[in-house]
């Protein structure tokens, strides 16, 4: 299996719409993959957040007609990264998007865990409560997006509703680089699955983006990693590494659950 993921440079020069028609020249040109996946919030920035409001877009606004268009054209498996939506009651959403080879939206994602503690998207948006999986031709993915990524329980119910490749679109800072790596190999490792992480490059909102998109395999050895910079990230795959890597080494069946609480 082939898998394109697209390290998109966000810089404050560029606008939204230009940045979308550039995006989608990107994925054309990916024709021949299997799978392309994008960024978080890729259209303004994942710190950006004083552009939130005045950027964010319906459900199938610009970025999801742009997005649908662009899979239908390749020919790909589209994850098209997040962005921000505004749904029919006014909220805000980090809303990833999934779309077939045909241009078809298969699937949504509204992120879950939201970053920033007291300020930025942890206030200003609602938070996702559903876990989402993809049935590929070749692979069932499990989404998440950017500091998903902290939070293991989410994968292991990804893992437990089928997902064998995890995929994790994020803006993740270059100062937490570190953390970015190797959480993207822990959650490899512990699930045995294989996990596709895109970051972005450039700088949103003086914020230095980590860039460093990463394809790790079930053993959580590196297949790929990108620079800092704007990057086309490709790598070839095998899905059925999962399943026997699981057979080898079957630690997932040795999961204990339901254990009492301390007293």
């Amino acid at each position: 299996m082939r898998a394109s993921l697209i390290q998109i440079a966000v810089e404050p020069d560029e606008s939204v719409n230009a940045r979308r028609e550039r995006v989608a020249s990107l994925v054309g040109s990916q024709r021949g993959a299997d799978l392309v996946v994008l960024p978080e919030l890729w259209p303004v920035g994942a710190f950006a957040y004083t552009a939130f409001e005045d950027e964010a877009e319906p459900f199938e606004g610009p970025t999801h007609q742009v997005m649908a268009k662009a899979a239908a054209e390749a020919g790909v498996w589209l994850h098209a990264g997040s962005f921000v939506e505004r749904a029919s009651d006014g909220a805000l959403y980090n809303t990833s998007l999934v779309f077939s080879p045909e241009g078809e939206r298969v699937a949504s994602y509204r992120k879950i865990h939201l970053f920033g503690f007291d300020k930025g998207e942890a206030v200003m948006m609602g938070a996702g409560e559903e876990l989402v999986t993809v049935a590929l031709p070749q692979t069932t993915l499990g989404l998440a997006t950017c500091y998903d990524l902290r939070f293991p329980e989410l994968f292991r119910g990804l893992v437990d509703a089928g997902a064998d490749t995890l995929v994790v679109a994020a803006g993740w800072p270059e100062r937490r680089r570190a953390h970015w790596t190797l959480l993207a190999q822990a959650r490899a490792v512990e699930n045995q699955a294989y996990v596709l992480a895109v970051g972005t490059a450039g700088t949103h909102a003086d914020v230095p983006q980590a860039g460093h998109s990463i394809v790790v395999d079930p053993w959580g050895e590196v297949l790929a990693e990108a620079g800092g910079d704007e990057e086309i990230l490709t790598v070839e795959f095998d899905p059925a590494r999962t399943a026997a890597t699981r057979d080898q080494f079957p630690a997932l069946k040795d999961r204990r659950l339901g254990l009492a609480a301390p007293r």
